[in-house]
């Protein structure tokens, strides 16, 4: 059960998470909802859940932009990562093009590049959410679990509602640190933020299942 729920974890958290952390100029999202801005309780938080931008740039700048993150959506990496660049050469005072670079980098397994950008934007920004959860993701590949945790934690406390930085805790202390309580947490703080999550459900569900355990056998021996 552990190693099958720590594939599905790889898959997520190497593949599709991290396609949901491209950062977006303000104003470059689509206008939100009522029931979406209920959701952004943070104002760094967009529609899609996932901090934004908060400064102000010119038009020519946010088409740039816009150009840079539709071919990292679309893969094409190599494109993407020069239009960033480029962005930056004009206006290298925004943290979110250098996470986008991070994620890129983190895409092609070149660590150090990875924590190089992640280090421009924290130094530009150091409570921005999406960098410090780039960076515990960054820690957890090279088995630094607590300072990944450290880096998941302060994002949480920059961004109370970002979901993914509950779920890689929940992941963490599930898988890693054996912190069953903690993962529990996270992992129903992520739902609530996100709404059903079949996957998440059976894992919470499993989670559970071994607290009640655990609590049972430790009554018995005592």
């Amino acid at each position: 059960m552990l190693l099958q729920r720590f594939t599905e974890n790889m898959n997520r958290n190497g593949l599709l998470l991290p396609a949901l952390c491209v950062l977006v100029l303000a104003g470059c999202a689509s206008s939100p909802t009522a029931d979406q801005q209920s959701r952004s309780k943070n104002a760094q938080i967009g529609a899609d859940g996932q901090p934004l931008e908060v400064r102000e740039v010119p038009a020519k700048a946010q088409t740039l932009y816009e150009q840079a993150v539709a071919s990292m959506a679309a893969g094409d990496t190599i494109d993407a990562e020069l239009r960033f660049q480029e962005f930056l050469l004009q206006y290298p005072d925004y943290p979110g093009a250098h996470v986008n670079l991070a994620i890129i980098f983190a895409g092609r397994g070149d660590d150090q590049a990875c924590e190089n950008a992640l280090t421009d934007a924290l130094i530009l920004d150091p409570q921005h959410a999406v960098a410090l959860n780039q960076l515990g993701m960054l820690l957890r590949r090279q088995g630094k679990f607590l300072e990944a945790e450290s880096a998941y934690l302060k994002a949480v406390t920059a961004s109370p509602d970002y979901a993914l930085a509950h779920y890689n805790l929940g992941v963490l202390n599930d898988l890693y640190l054996q912190r069953l309580d903690a993962a529990l947490q996270h992992y129903e703080r992520y739902q609530a933020i996100e709404g059903e999550d079949n996957q998440v459900t059976k894992w919470i569900a499993d989670l559970k299942r071994r607290i009640g355990a655990s609590q049972r056998s430790a009554n018995v021996t005592e």
